[in-house]
């Protein structure tokens, strides 16, 4: 058959296209079929203790509920953990443009939901808090709903977009993850900082002061894996793989072994498993 120089033009351009676009070759094949053919199942990493741990002498991700998660995942797909780090704000642009396969510890918000694809199984259960100094009046969220008092958080989260909406009067710092908002803390540029109860629970181990609040009312919201969207058969798998970490208690235990390891009593923090908190 013959070809013209035009739909001879078209065929090469579509081909270096897809060639240098591995978002493309990725959509094509289906994310299963690329992580197996790469070997390695690509997880966003960010350091946030319990979440994302690395360790500071050899670099490597160590330890952490979505480091755990990614290697049990990895494993039974049969290729390797291969951790990719971005921030919590930047996670789902890396899963669109094909830097990662997997977010864990990513809340399913609407908005989030326009980008990215998210398993109907919860990964875990957590509880909105404060690292607040020792000196601040705080019992409910109305407390800190004033300007004078100033909170960080990590931008582009959950935890920012319910403070902005909540505690709008209070002057909030937004920082690019959890790292950074509890060290605004630890300098005495903020009064408090908000994550989810667990993060600061290690935060205030490693500090050893400050207190922790769960204001009132309680937000309590489930969290889970961000994946890219469109693909049917990726999001089934993975929430395959969520229903089995929670409803067999394997991410009670992974959370429960990083505590340990961190020099914390598991008893002493409450449980990300809904059923029992």
């Amino acid at each position: 058959m013959k070809i013209s120089r035009r739909t001879f033009s078209i065929l090469a351009g579509a081909a270096l296209a897809t060639a240098g676009a591995p978002g493309i070759r990725a959509a094509m094949a289906g994310t299963l079929e690329d992580i197996k053919s790469r070997g390695s199942l690509r997880v966003g990493v960010t350091q946030a203790p319990p979440w994302y741990s690395k360790d500071p002498s050899t670099g490597e991700w160590t330890s952490g509920v979505g480091v755990s998660a990614g290697k049990a995942m990895a494993e039974a797909l049969g290729v390797k953990f291969e951790p990719v780090e971005v921030t919590w704000g930047t996670a789902v642009a890396a899963l669109q443009s094909n830097k990662i396969d997997i977010m864990f510890v990513l809340d399913a918000t609407a908005e989030r939901k326009e980008a990215a694809d998210f398993p109907e199984a919860p990964l875990l259960y957590y509880s909105l808090a404060v690292l607040a100094k020792d000196d601040l009046n705080v019992t409910t969220w109305e407390d800190l709903n004033k300007p004078e008092v100033r909170i960080s958080v990590p931008q582009a989260t959950s935890m920012d977009k319910f403070l902005t909406e909540n505690v709008g009067k209070a002057d909030i710092q937004r920082f690019p993850g959890n790292t950074e908002a509890i060290a605004a803390f630890q300098s005495g540029r903020v009064d408090a900082v908000c994550l989810f109860h667990p993060p600061l629970i290690a935060a205030r181990q490693k500090l050893g002061a400050g207190k922790i609040v769960v204001p009132s009312p309680v937000k309590s919201n489930p969290t889970s894996a961000a994946v890219r969207k469109g693909d049917t058969e990726f999001v089934t798998f993975v929430d395959g793989q969520l229903k089995d970490y929670y409803q067999s208690g394997k991410i009670q235990e992974w959370y429960e072994s990083f505590l340990s390891g961190f020099g914390l009593d598991p008893k002493s923090a409450p449980p990300i498993i809904k059923e029992l908190l």
